[in-house]
C-alpha cells in the first residue's frame, strides 16, 4: 500500500520517496515546514466550512473534510483535504499552502486522489450509473495564500502517468534501488533528507 504523497514526491525528487520508505523510522526527519503545513491545512478546513462554493464554480454541494481513502485494487491510500459532493459529481480538492502556483507534481497527486475517489467512495452516490461510478473529470487545488482555486482536468494522460509512477515506485522499493536525485538542485536546499545526499552539495 503506497501513500498518495508518493505520487507528488516521485516527479519532484524520487529520492524523497526512496528515503521515506527505506530509512528506519527513527532516522526520518520531521521539519518545522512539515508541521507548519499540517497546521495550515487544519486552519483552512475550519475556514472553508464557512465559505461559499463560488471559488469552485458551484452553486451547491455537500463538503466532506479530511477524507481517508483506501483502495486495495490500486494499492493506494491517502487523506484528501476536501471532497465536494453534488448531485452529479464528486470533486476532489487539495489545499496548497505555498505562495507559488501548483506544480505538475501537485496535479498528479490530485489525479491519484481522483482515482481513489472512483474506487473507494461508497457506490450508488453522485454520478453512479448502473451501480458503477462515472470517472472523476476534474478537481481543484486551492491555493490558500491567494484564496484561489485552480481547476485541474483529470485526463487520460494524467491517469496513465499515475499508474506508471506507481509501478516504478514499487519496482524501486522492491529492488531497494537508490534513484538519481532531482536535477533541480534548488529543491535540495529545504529538503528534509538533504543530509543523506552528500553528492548534491
Amino acid at each position: 500500500m503506497l501513500p498518495v504523497t508518493d505520487v507528488k514526491q516521485y516527479p519532484y525528487c524520487p529520492r524523497v520517496v526512496y528515503y521515506s520508505h527505506l530509512l528506519p523510522q527513527r532516522a526520518r526527519p520531521a521539519t518545522f515546514k512539515m508541521q507548519a503545513g499540517r497546521d495550515e491545512h487544519e486552519r483552512q478546513a475550519a475556514l472553508e466550512d464557512r465559505r461559499t462554493l463560488r471559488a469552485y464554480g458551484l452553486a451547491e454541494g455537500r463538503r466532506h473534510f479530511d477524507v481517508q481513502l483506501t483502495s486495495s485494487r490500486l494499492g493506494l491510500s491517502g487523506r484528501l483535504d476536501l471532497v465536494i459532493e453534488t448531485e452529479t459529481e464528486l470533486v476532489p480538492v487539495d489545499f496548497k499552502s505555498s505562495e507559488g502556483k501548483a506544480g505538475l507534481n501537485h496535479k498528479y497527486q490530485l489525479t491519484a486522489y481522483a482515482l481513489l475517489l472512483e474506487d473507494a467512495w461508497p457506490a450508488g452516490g453522485p454520478g453512479a450509473v448502473g451501480g458503477r461510478r462515472r470517472p472523476v473529470r476534474r478537481g481543484f487545488i486551492y491555493l490558500t495564500p491567494r484564496k484561489q482555486a485552480e481547476e485541474v482536468r483529470i485526463t487520460s494522460n494524467m491517469r496513465g502517468w499515475v499508474h506508471k509512477a506507481l509501478r516504478e515506485v514499487r519496482a524501486m522499493l522492491a529492488a531497494e534501488s537508490k534513484p538519481e536525485p532531482t536535477r533541480v538542485r534548488g529543491r535540495c536546499r529545504d529538503c528534509e533528507y538533504r543530509n543523506y545526499c552528500p553528492e548534491v552539495w
